[in-house]
């Protein structure tokens, strides 16, 4: 088959992920059982970083930087299963099976959800072409430390309290409750937002460009909340275990500044570019939070 032909086919996008994601697993794997250091943690980061780098050949190879958008969901339940059975015994606790639990459940959903959007490979995110654009011969070192290592550093921040759940022996709680609460809250919030966009999508109208029906009317972007609040739910998870650490937080409060002054600001000026009349058709919607009142 053509580089244009499997580029355009509808399962480009899955077969490739599949291609590139299986070596970058086993060297992952690899790495954490050489046990490059005598730290769980940090052989955990120098096997995520390692994958990462073998997604970001392919995506030099494939000249599609998009290839590193299923790294977010992929990683969190690996990250997970690994922490899970290299620390204290065998047997899950009941806070390990509820933690890795609605990890799962997000990564299918999510990785779903982007691969049913990925339509061929020919498609790729509008930031990384806008960045491409802008930074031209330096594109690579922006892809490399912007698009891929920032965020596999992020998201390893992000399951720290994982780490805290694998070495805890604490009974549950009532925090337990509330991680549970805001965790699957979030993964709900999350799945309806993406269900009503692409129904959207499927009747949208020149009269009607922006979504503004179901969430989408107390959100601009529901969808980001509801990640928000998956990465807190994980926070409540650790702190539940016993982890008064104040760094155990860096990985919720790093991914909050991230949306917050990074990716929402990013997606609302690309609409008001394809909207001069963005605002106006938004009618108020707060960008991101919900008004209470």
């Amino acid at each position: 088959m053509s580089d244009q032909r499997w580029r355009q086919h509808r399962l480009g996008p899955a077969i490739i992920s599949l291609i590139v994601y299986l070596p970058a697993i086993g060297v992952a794997w690899w790495i954490v059982t050489l046990a490059p250091t005598a730290s769980i943690l940090w052989n955990t980061l120098i096997a995520d970083v390692a994958a990462t780098l073998i997604v970001f050949a392919a995506s030099m190879l494939t000249r599609n930087s998009s290839i590193y958008d299923p790294y977010w969901s992929v990683a969190p339940p690996l990250i997970a299963v690994y922490w899970f059975t290299a620390i204290g015994s065998a047997d899950l606790t009941p806070r390990e099976w509820l933690a890795f639990g609605l990890v799962a459940l997000w990564a299918l959903r999510l990785t779903y959800n982007c691969m049913r959007r990925w339509k061929s490979y020919e498609e790729q995110d509008f930031r990384y072409l806008d960045l491409k654009a802008k930074f031209g011969r330096l594109y690579p070192l922006i892809d490399l430390f912007g698009i891929e290592l920032y965020p596999t550093v992020l998201v390893f921040l992000g399951c720290i309290p994982l780490f805290a759940v694998a070495e805890s022996g604490a009974p549950l709680g009532l925090l337990d409750g509330l991680a549970v609460v805001v965790t699957l809250g979030a993964i709900l919030l999350e799945t309806i937002a993406d269900e009503q966009m692409w129904a959207y999508r499927k009747t949208r109208t020149p009269d009607a460009p922006i979504c503004t029906d179901g969430l989408w009317a107390y959100s601009q972007h529901p969808n980001y909340v509801g990640e928000l609040l998956f990465w807190w739910g994980l926070w409540l998870f650790g702190f539940a275990s016993g982890a008064g650490d104040i760094w155990m937080i860096t990985g919720a409060l790093a991914m909050t500044l991230l949306f917050v002054f990074i990716s929402v600001p990013m997606m609302v000026k690309r609409k008001r570019e394809r909207y001069p009349d963005y605002d106006k058709l938004v009618g108020g919607i707060p960008v991101l939070l919900p008004r209470l009142f």
